[in-house]
């Protein structure tokens, strides 16, 4: 058990690590690449261009920068000699939490954050003389996709809080539980900012007087279509603050089963919901005197898509309470 339990340990640690590094290394390749193209295509915005990517790589970098400091969090953890062989095993199941929480949620986030950075530097080609408000949307709606890996790297420091008061299998299995269910839950929800984030940096190079419509607009989309991770991140506290006292399977299977009900049910309502705000987004460049009915329009879009996780986490509620 004392080896599973140590293996365990360093693949997670591998696990965070190597996936956030993966995420943000490709997404700053992205975002270099799409400022290369840009000064292609205008060379006299190179002041521009070069405020634009230095802003959006140190964006980019978060979710690395987290991964780094969770995986030496854990490695300067208790060395394995103090702890009998039951602990160790029940610190690398719930380790595979954090593993989960930060790394799914550190690649997602990075790759997303790469389209607005894109569009962003699209935009100041065309629309070089509008670079501060360009620059404006891209930090917001960035800085809003960040959202998903604090959560992320929050929820990896309460499992490992709770990591040595461990005694049961049971208990190790609701941390990793909370862990993957925030993991999970960030998925659909980021890719669908993304591609909102992106349409939003896109429309000021459309239409560069659209700026005082995409901004408000924006605010609201990105807070409608992040809701779905305050579900998961709902669970994924109730599992963590919710001792159990029973070591039944089924209440382990019932722990699984409600993160993952929540976890994968964010999906589509992220996805779609984020679809919906982009077509606007981009009718509001073309069409910016139709602002008020293109954006009642998506609002109540949104929500009726969102009404969909809210069935995802009634049920999840009812395992959980009924485990």
């Amino acid at each position: 058990m004392i080896e599973l339990g140590i293996f365990l340990h360093y693949i997670s640690v591998a696990f965070i690590i190597a996936l956030t590094s993966l995420g943000v290394g490709i997404a700053a390749g992205y975002a270099s690449i799409a400022a290369l193209s840009a000064l292609d295509r205008a060379p006299n915005t190179y002041n521009e261009v070069s405020k634009i990517i230095i802003v959006a790589l140190a964006v980019i970098e978060t979710g690395g920068i987290l991964g780094l400091v969770m995986a030496l969090l854990l490695l300067a953890g208790p060395a394995s000699e103090l702890l009998g062989q039951q602990e160790i095993l029940y610190t690398g199941i719930a380790e595979i939490g954090i593993a989960c929480a930060l790394g799914i949620s550190g690649l997602v986030v990075a790759f997303a954050s790469a389209n607005p950075a894109k569009q962003a530097l699209v935009s100041i080609a065309r629309q070089p003389f509008f670079s501060s408000n360009i620059l404006n949307i891209m930090l917001m709606t960035q800085s809003i996709i960040q959202t998903p890996v604090i959560f992320g790297f929050l929820i990896s420091l309460l499992i490992r809080g709770q990591c040595l008061a461990l005694t049961t299998f049971a208990d190790s299995i609701r941390l990793m539980a909370a862990g993957l269910c925030t993991g999970l839950g960030c998925i659909g929800p980021v890719i669908g900012l993304s591609q909102f984030a992106g349409a939003a940096c896109q429309a000021i190079g459309i239409n560069r007087d659209s700026y005082r419509k995409v901004l408000p607009f924006a605010l609201l989309s990105q807070a409608i279509i992040e809701t779905p991770i305050i579900f998961s991140l709902l669970i994924s506290l109730m599992l963590l603050f919710s001792p159990l006292h029973t070591e039944k399977p089924y209440t382990i299977v019932a722990l699984l089963a409600s993160a993952l009900c929540v976890g994968i049910g964010t999906f589509g309502p992220g996805i779609s919901s984020g679809k919906v705000a982009s077509a606007a987004c981009k009718e509001i460049a073309l069409h910016p005197e139709q602002y008020s009915i293109l954006s009642r329009t998506s609002m109540l879009g949104q929500g009726l898509i969102d009404s969909a996780v809210i069935y995802a986490l009634i049920v999840s509620l009812a395992i959980f309470f009924l485990k």
